[in-house]
């Protein structure tokens, strides 16, 4: 998984754990992601040391959500895979010689916190569980279109 990828890769394999009815491989998570069942597996495990997802072994086994839903927000996901940086820009030099530079990476600096503070309050306003219900409301449309084409079709 990319590093700026890694919190929606986390939040894409939580909603299949949460809407399957049995375990999930590793080997199916990574083919969500098409990625490698290795890399799943190291993820998941800081997720499951926080407790919101288990793993079972052996026939049947595989992952699923151990956390209630409603109880766990986006923040505490991107807190749990070791809160990425949240933007790939940055100063040009850490360390500049250039009083113009100073000035610029000063503002870009204020600028990039006061941004990334705002989207981690945005992350602690959203639970795993109204990700869940609105998939559950695109999944019911989705349904829903497709048996309005069906019908469509089969009337002809």
């Amino acid at each position: 998984m990319r590093r700026d990828s890694r919190l929606s890769s986390i939040l894409h394999l939580l909603l299949h754990m949460a809407h399957s009815a049995r375990p999930l491989t590793s080997e199916e998570l990574a083919g969500f992601l098409q990625t490698n069942p290795v890399l799943v597996r190291r993820t998941l495990a800081g997720l499951r040391e926080r407790g919101y997802v288990g793993s079972g072994k052996g026939h049947g086994g595989g992952w699923t959500i151990t956390a209630d839903l409603k109880q766990v927000s986006l923040r505490d996901i991107y807190e749990a895979v070791g809160a990425p940086t949240v933007f790939a820009m940055g100063n040009r030099v850490d360390h500049p010689e250039c009083l113009v530079e100073k000035v610029v990476n000063q503002s870009l600096a204020s600028a990039f916190d006061e941004a990334e503070a705002l989207l981690i309050k945005r992350l602690s306003d959203v639970s795993l569980f109204e990700l869940s219900e609105r998939f559950n409301a695109h999944y019911a449309e989705h349904a829903q279109h497709l048996g309005e084409h069906h019908a469509r079709h089969n009337d002809t």
